[in-house]
């Protein structure tokens, strides 16, 4: 079985982003707790995992979000094979509030 991610105060900072209640107060949290880099990389990393559930191929995704194609493994990697399932869960609720 896979070890558990344990970074200690993580559950404090995931109990903080579900405090937030609009999306202008996500901005303003997340623009304070990361740096720039820090989220251009997160955005980088959702935009891929969306795109690869949309079935593009990696060539496409590299052209379209300048992620690295280990940048893109990983990511495929953790919807395929040993991810936790939380990028369906976003996306299937970012499906149904459309």
């Amino acid at each position: 079985m896979r070890e558990k991610l344990e970074i200690k105060n993580l559950n404090e900072l995931y109990k903080a982003i579900l405090c937030l209640e609009t999306e202008e107060e996500c901005a303003l949290f997340f623009k304070d707790l990361c740096t720039i880099p820090e989220l251009k990389s997160l955005s980088q990393r959702f935009q891929v995992a969306k795109l690869l559930t949309g079935s593009h191929v990696y060539s496409d995704i590299v052209k379209e979000t300048g992620a690295s194609t280990a940048t893109i493994s990983r990511v495929n990697r953790s919807l395929t094979y040993d991810g936790t399932g939380g990028y369906s869960i976003v996306f299937d609720r970012m499906k149904d509030k459309k």
